[in-house]
């Protein structure tokens, strides 16, 4: 028995009494990914839809099912104002008619524009259960952890289901202010299977990366298809801002192993996770796994100091001059900077590192070229042509780093579509570049 249970006994109570914490022109952070509270979303919501709360600000990160069911419903925009750091598929028609507003952010800076810039008043997360020494697991630090410790008020919802991680990734019961328990089955992301030409971008990826490096994979199909091209490697070590299936894979095949690394060897360092039930149980009570705010992982001089470290992240389009587009379709918000530009920078820091940006070379089946001569009006700059390093198609990668721009675009125009490789020469000319 811990001798922290009836002080644990005492903060218990319904997600309807603990959503009591939260006042009139309160700011709220909530969890990211399978940490958002599923039950503390919906009694704020609820409490929202009475009147007898409003003006509220909440702040997210790729906000996912319980909050976009909840704090972001169409019908609370007059009572909760919500922010988001990184743009979902679950918010993305709000944020395109101004029901709920993105946050520029790189996402390493996150925990300091909330100690700098936020006053925040309330935050709510899902925890694993308590500890014998009286210490909660957050099941993946990202900001929370900082969040927490800037809060007036910290309301968890425990859930026997959440993964019990270490690192900096806990806190403890004296710095929780009310408890709900509430033990169901964590949101799940299920990775579609491969397509063939993930396979092949895969291949050119797995190319570029050396045994004994340290690896960082973004979201998306060709990053985990990167992972899986990778499972004949040796020593690999992790280092990623998110954490998923096919790291899990490379892990539990030996391939990850992390004995070469230079930072943190031997264990596996991450800021976020998604995945599955098999995913969470592994990582749960794994002494190997360590979870740190995205201000330690992220930042840039903190990834260089793994050597070969490699950055593998998709972005959705590039221009004949090597600047980068991951966030933007047609000048509207799709998702977010996240930490791309981050690791990009990072990666290139590292002794021998390196950093990979890949895309498939065509969008719309076929129709249209993600090679494109200029970025178009309102397309966001995630990755300036001055930090691309490799750029990889179905077509093949290249270089840019050192390249005139001349050799930047006709090194662009080789990994385009065939289809377009014509128009694209003709662009590049008319621009001067040839």
């Amino acid at each position: 028995m811990s001798f922290y249970n009836s002080e644990y006994k005492s903060k218990v109570m319904s997600a309807e009494n603990a959503i009591e914490h939260v006042y009139t022109g309160n700011t709220i952070i909530h969890g990211v990914n399978f940490s958002e509270p599923p039950a503390l979303l919906r009694a704020l919501a609820d409490r929202a839809r009475t009147g007898d709360i409003k003006d509220l600000k909440t702040y997210s990160f790729n906000p996912m099912k319980h909050a976009a069911e909840t704090i972001f419903a169409p019908d609370l925009v007059d009572v909760i104002e919500t922010h988001s750091w990184f743009v979902s598929g679950s918010v993305r028609n709000l944020v395109k008619v101004g029901l709920t507003y993105y946050v520029p952010s790189f996402f390493y800076q996150v925990p300091r524009l909330i100690r700098d810039f936020m006053d925040v008043d309330v935050v709510i997360t899902a925890v694993c259960p308590m500890d014998k020494a009286g210490y909660f697991s957050f099941g993946a630090a990202s900001y929370i952890v900082d969040a927490c410790r800037a809060a007036k008020r910290v309301i968890v919802e425990v859930n026997e289901n959440m993964p019990r991680v270490f690192g900096d990734c806990m806190i403890h019961i004296s710095e929780v202010d009310a408890i709900v328990e509430n033990h169901v089955p964590l949101m799940e992301s299920i990775i579609p299977p491969l397509k063939p030409e993930d396979e092949i971008v895969g291949k050119y990826i797995a190319e570029l990366i050396p045994n004994g490096a340290s690896i960082q994979l973004g979201i998306g199909g060709l990053p985990n298809a990167a992972a899986v091209s990778l499972r004949n490697h040796k020593d690999i070590g992790i280092h990623t801002e998110l954490l998923g299936p096919g790291m899990i894979d490379l892990i539990r095949t030996g391939v990850a192993t992390g004995k070469a690394k230079t930072l943190h060897p031997r264990k596996h360092v991450f800021s976020v996770a998604y995945g599955t039930r098999d995913t969470f149980d592994f990582m749960d009570d794994n002494p190997s796994m360590e979870s740190y705010s995205t201000e330690y992982v992220q930042d840039p001089a903190v990834i260089a100091r793994n050597d070969k470290m490699v950055s593998v992240n998709s972005i959705i389009e590039v221009d004949l001059t090597g600047q980068c587009n991951a966030e933007t379709i047609d000048g509207e918000q799709f998702s977010g900077t996240g930490g791309q530009l981050d690791f990009v920078r990072g990666a290139f820091g590292s002794k021998g590192g390196k950093s990979i940006l890949a895309f498939y070379s065509t969008a719309k089946k076929g129709t249209i070229s993600r090679v494109v001569p200029k970025l178009g009006h309102g397309a966001g700059v995630t990755t300036p042509r001055t930090d691309t390093h490799y750029l990889v198609t179905e077509y093949g990668s290249v270089n840019l780093k050192g390249k005139s721009t001349r050799e930047r675009a006709l090194s662009i125009i080789d990994i385009a579509h065939p289809n377009f490789r014509d128009d694209l020469l003709r662009e590049a000319d008319q621009m001067s570049l040839l």
